[in-house]
């Protein structure tokens, strides 16, 4: 009993060590325009024990934690004004098209800047994706507008249109870094509008983050401590029993 009692206090520690990483990366992304927070659901694990009809009595199921699923919190950050040309925000549920090494990606960071070769691209360098591809500017260009459907036009004229996607279920994406998400179906957006000058913040409530990561570690060092008394009753258990054989 006392080893199976450690055994479900340590699948506790390694769920809470995993929330904890969570919380951590939320956190470290409080100030990054875009971000979306994460959570993880738990889920009870009863362990399949042996059953015969010669037992006098039915094993004990044992019940460990096992963390089931990362959910994605999609709720919009705040949107502020910079007057940046090239920050643009995104009113709506869906996200940016962007190239990267690995295929399309979408993100909901507008921080945008023209590359050395006159490319619209993210805070990472990725090309962002207009309705025929990457969106050029050339060194005399000025004056880009960007438009509430998302078209681009500049002192050149017409430049394109952003593609922004949406999903019908977007807990299907798979984050990619801090901003990047991947997979998924996307469809034309239909119900989100674009906000020149202005960039979404980060979801994260630092102040809700803080409270969970107190609680999470108060949580673990219980689960420790407990383990540790677990301990100390096996020994005892086990020195009371050689000083009875001997």
């Amino acid at each position: 009993m006392i080893e199976n009692a450690q055994i479900i206090g340590l699948s506790r520690q390694i769920a809470l060590q995993r929330q904890m990483d969570v919380v951590a990366n939320n956190i470290a992304n409080l100030n990054t325009s875009g971000f979306k927070a994460e959570q993880l659901l738990f889920e009870e694990y009863v362990m399949p024990v042996a059953r015969d009809q010669d037992f006098p009595l039915l094993d004990q199921p044992l019940s460990y934690v096992q963390d089931w699923a990362t959910v994605h919190d999609l709720s919009g950050g705040a949107i502020v004004q910079t007057g940046n040309e090239l920050d643009v925000a995104l009113n709506g549920d869906g996200f940016f098209a962007v190239q990267t090494a690995g295929g399309e990606r979408w993100t909901r960071s507008g921080s945008f800047q023209l590359n050395n070769q006159g490319t619209l691209v993210d805070l990472s360098g990725n090309p962002v994706l207009g309705s025929g591809g990457p969106i050029t500017f050339g060194p005399e260009e000025v004056g880009i507008t960007i438009g509430a459907d998302g078209s681009i036009s500049s002192s050149a004229g017409a430049k394109g249109q952003l593609r922004i996607v949406e999903f019908a279920n977007a807990q299907q994406l798979t984050r990619e870094g801090s901003n990047l998400f991947a997979g998924g179906q996307p469809t034309p957006a239909v119900a989100t509008s674009v906000m020149q000058g202005h960039v979404e913040r980060s979801n994260v409530s630092g102040v809700s983050e803080m409270a969970e990561m107190i609680r999470v570690q108060r949580a673990y060092e219980s689960a420790a401590s407990l383990a540790q008394k677990q301990d100390e009753m096996r020994r005892n258990a086990i020195q009371r029993l050689g000083d009875t054989n001997a």
